[in-house]
């Protein structure tokens, strides 16, 4: 049986943060989630972990976290920089801002050759996610087109009581396969659900129920094949964009839309926590005291 790989995002976490340093604990002996990411995984069955991070925040990352994981799982690192691009591309003046998830995920081709999961390092996913990913991946599956799948979440268990929030709500077929997945930008928590807001200002109301993408992903290494013909297409009409990303949704949706991948939906009935505003952290903090009381993490990771 084939130990899955946990491939974790983490290129932008020292933007967002103002420093690695800087990362807040959320857990009681000043762990962060990244820590329970990487616990999750482990106990799922995981049998290493690649980051992709930034080259210029290497040796902080190293120290302030990767050293965390050393010595208990394999651990390496892949950088995603801006002029990582395919040949005859370059980057134009004034592009700052980094090329997207899809691009941060081609960036661990040579390094990921076993089926592999996707997550960002500063959501916390709980322990369902981490055990169906793996049972998944640990199948060896040949022939057909390829399987991928996505950790779908309740959308009432990914929303902040302090504002808006994006979120990518998931159509499904009978048998559980992903047929599109719907971007809503303004999606904010009701009494009765959640409702989200259009361009125009229209408001149209949600249950709650709804299935909602988080960017927990499982691929097999064939991925990186179409990510990079697709990022090539992207270039071609995007390299004078200064703002446009190649995003890991839409080359998905992209292979479902043509039959080059089935991609199925595993629910997750976990609570998903992410800081989006400020107030956001002591929620998170209060959450994760609740689920070591429950027992379902130790008080020291």
């Amino acid at each position: 049986m084939v130990k899955p790989t946990l491939l974790v995002l983490a290129a932008g976490i020292g933007s967002r943060y103002g420093g690695l340093k800087q990362i807040d604990p959320v857990g009681p002996c000043s762990e962060i989630i990244i820590d329970y990411s990487i616990h999750d995984a482990i106990r799922a069955g995981f049998g290493k972990v690649v980051f992709v991070i930034r080259e210029d925040i290497e040796e902080t990352f190293r120290e302030c976290i990767g050293s965390r994981f050393e010595s208990k799982i394999k651990t390496e690192y892949v950088f995603q920089e801006i002029d990582k691009l395919p040949a005859g591309f370059k980057v134009p003046e004034g592009r700052q801002k980094p090329w997207g998830t899809g691009h941060a995920i081609l960036m661990a081709k040579d390094s990921v050759k076993e089926p592999f999961a996707v997550i960002n390092a500063d959501d916390f996913y709980g322990r369902c996610g981490y055990e169906l990913l793996a049972k998944e991946l640990s199948k060896t599956v040949t022939g057909g087109a390829p399987e991928y799948y996505m950790v779908g979440f309740e959308l009432k268990n990914t929303l902040s009581e302090f504002g808006f929030v994006a979120r990518g709500i998931c159509k499904t077929d009978s048998k559980g396969y992903l047929v599109e997945v719907v971007e809503r930008t303004k999606i904010e928590k009701t009494d009765s659900g959640a409702k989200f807001t259009d361009e125009n200002g229209g408001t149209m109301k949600l249950t709650g129920n709804e299935i909602a993408s988080m960017n927990m992903w499982g691929f097999t290494p064939s991925l990186f094949g179409h990510l990079e013909k697709q990022f090539v297409d992207f270039l071609e009409r995007n390299i004078g964009n200064l703002k446009a990303e190649f995003f890991i949704p839409t080359v998905v949706g992209d292979l479902v839309k043509t039959n080059e991948a089935r991609v199925k939906v595993l629910e997750s009935r976990d609570q998903w926590f992410g800081v989006t505003y400020r107030e956001d952290k002591p929620v998170v903090v209060e959450n994760i005291r609740k689920l070591i009381n429950s027992g379902a993490y130790p008080e020291k990771l």
